[in-house]
């Protein structure tokens, strides 16, 4: 039977599983810490997506006008 190969396989499995189980609490908690849990967490993408909402020409113009300005 092959049961010098199980020992290290076993203990191979029980490694990763602690390892990604270690980065999941990680990574939980960091987004509890960051606020991406709480009432709040939303606020980000609506940020995001007013910035969006330019008209395609108005912000094209705007960037030329300051670039015209500096130089």
């Amino acid at each position: 039977m092959g049961g010098d190969y199980v020992y290290p396989g076993i203990f191979l499995s029980y490694f990763l599983f602690f390892l990604f189980l270690a980065g999941g609490i990680f990574f939980f908690v960091r987004s509890l810490r960051d606020g991406y849990w709480g009432k709040h967490a939303e606020d980000v993408k609506y940020i995001m997506m007013k910035d969006e909402e330019e008209p395609p020409g108005e912000s094209v113009e705007k960037n030329q006008g300051e670039q015209h300005a500096r130089s």
